[in-house]
């Protein structure tokens, strides 16, 4: 899967969970650059990337993720859809 095309289906599955159509991300995107990004959206969050792709991100992978970049990392290594 192009990384590109990562990022693009990232930015809207972020559109959905956060209701903005306004959003699009970058490697750089942080819990910091989202105002309704808290612990809650954060899990719902998750759950919606894994749908998105068909995969599902192991536990040390979600607590270790520091950006989007790195959650579009792990997409494009381990994503089938």
């Amino acid at each position: 899967m192009d990384r590109n095309e990562v990022m693009e289906r990232l930015s809207g599955v972020f559109r959905d969970v956060f209701g903005d159509s306004s959003i699009t991300v970058t490697d750089s995107t942080t819990s910091d650059d989202i105002e309704d990004w808290d612990s809650i959206e954060h899990i719902n969050l998750i759950g919606a990337v894994e749908d998105e792709f068909g995969m599902r991100f192991k536990m040390r992978e979600v607590s270790g993720m520091k950006n989007v970049g790195e959650m579009a990392d792990i997409v494009c290594q381990r994503g089938t859809r």
